[in-house]
């Protein structure tokens, strides 16, 4: 398996070049040559497996051999789900007659970006300890990446973690969750600022190529590839696991980078059958825009109850946007100039009715969302976190079609207490091993939107420097 840039300056690289790298050197992101195929017997025979092993069986066309062998590949995914608190791992639970909900939250942080991200840092520690390096890996979060990723990444000898969350704008036990780690390679930075300014200096500093050389950098956000085939796996088991035999499926993604929907486009275009991918957005509702408007167009960050989908700029719509406009590299990169110039992403309506034969789009505002956190709990007896919320109420907005419509659930719903509380009556109560987090100490270094602050700072802390 080989991998290309989505805008084309960059020769075809390795799984391994892919994963330590993150971002190409041209700006763009990764994506395979070609889709490996996973047949609908193939999909069927993956009922029996436990998840560790679909997530081997779905993983293993990306890597090569060469690089990871397959005890080895069996040896860390399984240390990457060691710790999920639930037996499934990603348990399905019944909403209604055709609505399920994908529990993606059992793992250490709560989220579902623990999936990809547990099995990222195995994967780091693998190649890193083959090759004798040491990386230098800096992230942006919304709320949920950074504390994945920092648990992922703590305590490990190869690397050191830098993580930009926007200040103010994730909830009290999201920033905890990343700035009480203590761990001499942690490092957390507050910035004054939105999570696109956070994610547009991490860009920054990529595009800095004598620093990313001087630093080797690495990525742990969505832009890594090994990120999105991680969470692909967990498409395949839920199909695999619906206890309704032979059912049309479509799955219902609260978003806002666009990469966990996109794991679930991977997965199709791998082979699972999925009839319709819906796109749940918050008031930030680009996304929405684009798909059921045909409008793909730039406006200020408002903060929500769902903060973790606070954002405009959507990184991983660029891969989608490589297929749209048939892989032709040049012309994403003329694309996605003109939209960060402009705020405008040319030729969006056209592009939006090619996309929209698998994707629809809903979007909720917080008084929505709150209404279908009280209503889920008073029929159902559920607690949802405000990002499932808006994923749920999209999926009650979109026409029912005959397909078994599962929603992603994203996060525990104790890790947005507040909204919980607001809506449903109730306080949701941390599980145990995070039980005393609002007490411990905190540590996190406070930066202005600057380029030259972040990355003096992270100069001044790597150790690969």
């Amino acid at each position: 398996m080989k991998y290309v840039s989505t805008r084309g300056s960059t020769s075809e690289q390795t799984f391994e070049d892919v994963l330590l790298s993150g971002l190409a050197r041209d700006g763009g992101l990764f994506v395979p040559t070609e889709w490996p195929h996973v047949s609908l017997a193939e999909i069927a025979a993956l009922a029996p497996l436990s998840y560790t092993q679909i997530v081997t069986r779905i993983v293993r066309p990306f890597i090569e051999d060469t690089l990871v062998s397959d005890a080895e590949l069996t040896r860390i995914v399984d240390q990457a789900y060691d710790e999920f608190r639930d037996p499934a791992i990603a348990p399905l639970r019944q909403l209604d007659d055709d609505t399920w909900l994908l529990e993606l939250f059992h793992g250490p942080t709560l989220a579902f970006k623990d999936f990809a991200l547990q099995l990222l840092g195995g994967l780091f520690d693998h190649v890193l300890g083959k090759r004798g390096e040491h990386l230098t890996i800096v992230g942006a979060t919304s709320g949920d990446t950074g504390s994945a990723a920092i648990e992922a990444c703590r305590d490990r000898d190869n690397l050191d973690i830098f993580m930009l969350f926007p200040e103010g704008r994730v909830s009290e036990v999201q920033r905890r969750q990343m700035t009480t780690v203590q761990a001499e390679n942690v490092y957390n930075i507050a910035l004054r600022g939105t999570f696109d300014d956070c994610q547009d200096l991490v860009k920054a500093m990529f595009a800095d190529h004598a620093l990313r050389d001087s630093l080797n950098l690495s990525a742990v956000n969505s832009i890594n590839w090994a990120r999105v085939m991680g969470q692909t796996a967990y498409y395949f088991a839920a199909a695999a696991k619906l206890p309704v035999p032979d059912a049309k499926l479509s799955f219902v993604v609260p978003t806002g980078n666009f990469g966990n929907v996109y794991a679930g486009y991977t997965a199709r275009k791998m082979g699972l059958p999925i009839e319709k991918l819906v796109v749940a957005s918050n008031r930030n509702d680009i996304l929405y825009r684009f798909f059921d408007q045909g409008d793909m167009s730039i406006t200020a960050v408002e903060p929500s109850l769902s903060p973790s989908m606070d954002i405009q700029v959507s990184s991983n719509f660029e891969r989608l946007l490589f297929d749209l406009l048939d892989r032709d590299g040049a012309a994403v990169s003329a694309a996605m100039q003109t939209f960060r110039a402009d705020g405008v992403l040319p030729d969006a309506s056209r592009l939006s009715a090619e996309a929209r034969d698998l994707f629809l789009a809903q979007r909720l505002d917080d008084v929505e969302t709150l209404d279908v956190i009280k209503s889920v709990h008073d029929d159902c007896g559920i607690l949802l976190d405000p990002h499932t919320a808006v994923a749920v109420g999209a999926a009650r907005k979109t026409p029912r079609d005959g397909t078994q419509r599962i929603v992603l659930a994203t996060a525990h719903p104790a890790k947005f207490p507040d909204a919980v509380e607001k809506a449903a009556g109730v306080r949701p109560d941390l599980p145990p091993h995070l039980s005393d987090l609002l007490g411990r100490d905190e540590s996190a270094e406070t930066l202005d939107n600057d380029f030259k602050a972040v990355r003096d700072y992270v100069c001044a802390h790597a150790a690969s420097q």
